[in-house]
């Protein structure tokens, strides 16, 4: 997975380096895109969610969308988060939403459009690999979407598959975020 390091405030960046992209839970990486302490907040909630559930991620996803929907307080926090372990991707919006890619390649925030159709153009290109892919498409985001720069967080999950040497890897873009399988 890989973020951006951009915080915005209307038309003006006021944070080139933030964090977007982190390590939750056990074998669990995630990103946010929008607003910086809500995306915390929730990237927090998920992890208790995962406690209660441990090993289970479209469980605590579910169960963080349906928290988030009901509750007054979270009702309001304006985020999307994108999340992954090592069989699982995910993308949990304040609208209830938990979606899973048809492809394995998921971004959000305002240069995951970008960074989205960079994956996808990318993904038939032999010699690239997730995380040559995420790092081009989100390269490509960062020259295109004036919210997004190329300070980027990447955190990546070792896969180890069937019949291949050493394992593979996901990487992903928060463009805020992407993942890329």
């Amino acid at each position: 997975m890989i973020g951006d390091g951009q915080v915005s405030v209307g038309s003006v960046s006021v944070k080139p380096n933030v964090r977007k992209v982190r390590r939750i839970g056990e074998g669990v990486v995630a990103g946010f895109a929008g607003s910086a302490a809500d995306g915390l907040s929730l990237l927090e909630r998920l992890e208790m969610k995962l406690e209660e559930h441990p090993g289970q991620l479209l469980r605590a996803a579910v169960e963080l969308a349906k928290q988030w929907r009901q509750d007054k307080a979270l009702r309001f926090l304006q985020a999307e988060l994108l999340v992954a372990d090592a069989s699982t991707t995910l993308t949990i919006s304040g609208n209830g939403d938990v979606l899973e890619p048809h492809d394995g390649v998921m971004a959000i925030g305002s240069g995951g459009n970008f960074a989205l159709a960079a994956a996808r153009a990318l993904m038939d290109v032999p010699e690239m690999d997730a995380m040559t892919i995420g790092t081009k498409s989100m390269k490509i985001a960062a020259d295109m979407c004036i919210y997004t720069n190329d300070n980027f967080t990447i955190e990546s999950i070792n896969l180890s598959l069937p019949g291949a040497a050493g394992g593979g890897g996901a990487a992903g873009a928060a463009a805020g975020t992407a993942h890329y399988p």
